[in-house]
């Protein structure tokens, strides 16, 4: 930048603005808002989308957004700092390029992944303080002038005012780990630093010798000061959480230039970097930018933390404003001396902790670690059992036994440590609660294989309303049941699943609904080996987003809706707010594999009440912590014990090479993609080849009826939905009648796969949507779609 632009203003060289020079200042202005909002809000909501669809963007687009975003606003801002000769607009501009400045810089913290929120928290402070430094020595060198002594009221005013901005954040947000809180903290700090370094050496000082009226001055410097705080918000936060600073930030501007009169010696840079900072640290430290995501929900002002940020920052939006109004109408001659002011912020920041004690959710809630052990047991003589209950306990016992002998060093050491864990066997590992040099220490022992991030979300400030369906009961038979055959199953052949029990892991289930209730095997208030939360630790079946309850209808609902009517159920929560982690999925197929009593534990198990069959309509990215082969050993070891897993493929269609997440990918479970009505694979049904783990493996494996299907909700009602999620509980309910059918198949899980495949009916739709090429079976569809009439007559003729 030119040394010219950031000349100190000459006192001699005043200038009245003319209608030209207000006419450019007031559509920069907008020019800027307009500008930051297009830019930022497109670019969030093109990254969730990517996000959703499992398509990220590449680790450098943020850093050209915001740089795109900086030279937008650089071109009209750093030409007016030079051509314009008002002084305070042309300061004011001077303002504003050097904010800009400051995106370009901080830009580079936004190059880690979104789930790496440490590493680009620790970026933050090191830039903005080397920002912060390399300001300071320009103010030095120009002979700005630089910060004077402290005048106490304003900044006890702004600590008071401070408190009662972030009570939202307070009551609505909470914090994350420890290391989160301390991080989010300390780049708080640091961005209300440049800001007061910045509007109050560059700004404010420049133009002391050069009073407006204090009406006209506090309206125009709270607008300059406003726009220069979007432009420093805009750039500071990452993964949504600078749109939280773009929303809270600039109101702080009116409130600012309200303070400015108060401070006799013209220097408010303490009372700027108290307000700047604790209205930062609000948005930072109570808001996971993680869970700022539309894959929670897509209602920016919904139930799920998105929605509560928003709220959270519109309410320190408003209480800015307000706070800047009534103090630019007390005007300095009314200003609260020190013995007044310092009581107010005492009551302000006693009734700020109150809240979030009382009524937000004080503690921490952040991420803990996934350490997975080298040494998986070794199943293999599972398939030599023809018992089915000695074959599940032979299991069960086999992973039971070598998780304590492989882990007991690992757990004699966090013992010692006095350090939270929760132990696995499906899988062989250890969720760990602890920061970066635990991870480092872990990682260093023998026995540790790899570390995933676990991530957990923090909780909401209230329940989310519980999902409700607005269909009426079928009283037609539905095309999905029709299309598969289910209905000749029933009426021809007899079979309704009867003697198979489904295990449902997902977001619950509606045990009350008239079409689900009679197949609970825990009806009559029997739950314990039947029904487990790990979520909300409901202690009966009950679910809150309605996609447990409409899948499992279409499993085994009654009514019309489910392909195996009488087949029995028991079910988990691993999903309850669709974002879960490693652990929680575990948690839930442990249950599956062998339940246990609601006061009991995966280590006290009954695996004689193992589930026949699973449904897993869920996938876990590596936003929840998992990799390609994190899922991998409990698979197979449910594979082993003779449970058929039914896994959706995912909706990240319809390009080649979407099927990317756990449990879909692996070989041993049998994955499902989604057709319409007309026999069309889904837009949306995700493709193979599998390229996450380098196999090129086919999936899915069997495409089944997945849109425009009709099932349970909750509160006794019926809802029509979509996705491979409606796709894999076909499947589910034709293993049920398949096994009813023929009780020599329970635990077959290779014969029953040959079943499903030899009579899957050739695919006959429409290959306008990719990955069409070769044979059969093929990456868009797997062998077919699903007959399950075709594949009961087949069951049926086994001997």
């Amino acid at each position: 930048m030119n040394a010219e632009l950031l000349q100190p203003i000459n006192t001699s060289d005043e200038q009245r603005p003319g209608c030209l020079s207000y006419l450019l200042f007031v559509g920069v202005s907008l020019g800027i808002i307009g500008v930051t909002l297009v830019v930022h809000g497109s670019a969030w909501l093109v990254g969730q989308i990517t996000l959703y669809e499992e398509t990220p963007l590449p680790w450098f687009a943020w850093l050209l957004v915001s740089w795109a975003h900086g030279i937008a606003l650089a071109v009209p801002v750093v030409l007016l700092a030079w051509f314009t000769r008002v002084p305070r607009l042309r300061t004011a501009y001077q303002t504003w390029a050097i904010a800009i400045a400051f995106v370009f810089v901080i830009a580079f913290a936004r190059t880690f992944p979104t789930t790496q929120t440490q590493p680009a928290a620790m970026a933050q402070i090191l830039l903005t303080l080397s920002s912060a430094a390399a300001l300071w020595l320009l103010v030095r060198a120009r002979r700005y002038g630089t910060p004077s002594a402290l005048q106490l009221t304003p900044l006890l005013l702004a600590l008071a005012i401070g408190a009662i901005l972030v009570m939202p954040s307070l009551s609505w947000g909470a914090l994350g780990s420890r290391l989160d809180t301390l991080l989010d903290l300390l780049a708080a700090l640091c961005l209300g630093l440049f800001a007061a370094l910045l509007l109050d050496s560059f700004y404010f000082r420049p133009l002391a010798s050069r009073p407006l009226s204090i009406g006209r001055a506090i309206l125009l410097d709270g607008w300059i000061v406003a726009i220069a705080l979007l432009i420093l918000g805009s750039g500071f936060g990452f993964d949504g959480s600078q749109l939280l600073l773009m929303i809270a930030l600039p109101p702080l501007g009116l409130l600012i230039a309200a303070l400015a009169p108060i401070s006799r010696a013209r220097s408010i840079w303490l009372p700027i970097a108290a307000l700047v900072g604790m209205v930062s640290a609000g948005a930072l430290m109570f808001f996971d930018p993680d869970e700022l995501t539309i894959i929670l929900d897509p209602n920016p002002l919904g139930s799920e933390i998105l929605g509560w940020a928003m709220r959270a920052a519109l309410l320190t939006f408003a209480l800015a404003l307000l706070f800047g109004f009534v103090l630019s109408v007390v005007r300095p001659r009314n200003a609260p001396r020190v013995a007044v002011a310092l009581p107010l912020c005492a009551i302000a920041w006693v009734a700020a902790l109150g809240i979030h004690v009382f009524f937000g959710h004080p503690g921490f809630f952040g991420e803990q670690m996934f350490v997975i052990l080298k040494d998986q047991a070794d199943l293999s003589r599972a398939y030599s059992i023809s018992d089915r209950n000695e074959r599940t306990r032979f299991v069960y016992d086999t992973l039971n036994q070598h998780a304590h002998r492989t882990q007991a060093n690992l757990r004699a050491m966090l013992n010692r440590g006095h350090v939270g864990y929760t132990p696995y066997y499906l899988v062989n590992a250890i969720e760990v609660n602890g920061g970066p040099l635990l991870r480092v220490m872990l990682a260093s022992q023998p026995e540790v294989d790899r570390i995933l991030d676990s991530p957990h979300l923090r909780p909401l400030p209230a329940l989310i309303a519980v999902s409700t369906g607005d269909q009426p009961a079928p009283t037609q038979p539905l095309w999905n049941i029709s299309s598969i055959g289910a209905d000749r199953v029933w009426n021809e052949l007899g079979i309704s699943g009867k003697g198979i029990v489904v295990g449902q892991s997902d977001s619950g289930v509606d045990g009350t609904h008239p079409a689900l209730r009679d197949g609970y095997r825990g009806r009559n208030g029997a739950n314990d080996f039947n029904w487990l939360d790990p979520w909300n630790n409901s202690q009966s079946p009950s679910d809150i987003g309605g996609h447990g309850t409409h899948t499992l209808g279409s499993i085994l609902g009654r009514n019309g809706i489910g392909v195996a009517p009488d087949a029995e159920w028991f079910g988990c929560v691993n999903l309850a707010r669709n974002l879960g982690n490693p652990p929680l999925y575990l948690t839930c197929m442990q249950f599956m594999l062998a339940p246990w009593p609601q006061n009991g534990g995966p280590f006290n198990g009954d695996p004689t009440k193992a589930a026949h069959v699973i449904n897993d309509s869920w996938g876990c990215p590596p936003l929840e912590g998992c990799d390609a082969n994190s899922l991998a050993p409990a698979a197979d070891a449910l594979r082993a014990a003779g449970i058929f897993v039914v896994v959706s493929a995912g909706n990240a269609g319809p390009r080649c090479g979407s099927v990317t997440d756990p449990l879909a990918i692996y070989p041993s479970v049998f994955s499902v993609g989604a057709i319409d009505p007309r026999g069309d694979i889904a837009f949306f049904s995700s493709r193979g080849p599998v390229t996450v783990d380098g196999s090129n493996r086919v999936k899915p494996d069997i495409a089944a009826p997945g849109v425009d299907v009709l099932s349970s909700f909750p509160n006794n009602t019926y809802a029509t939905e979509q996705g491979t999620s409606m796709a894999g509980p076909h499947v589910v309910g034709t293993v049920a009648l398949l096994w009813s059918a023929n009780p020599k198949l329970i635990g077959d899980i290779d014969r029953t796969t040959q079943i499903l495949i030899e009579t899957a009916k050739a695919y006959s739709g429409s290959r306008a949507n990719g990955c069409f090429t070769g044979g059969t079976p093929n990456d868009a569809y797997g062998y077919g779609a699903l007959d399950a009439y075709a594949a009961v007559q087949r069951a049926l003729a086994v001997k």
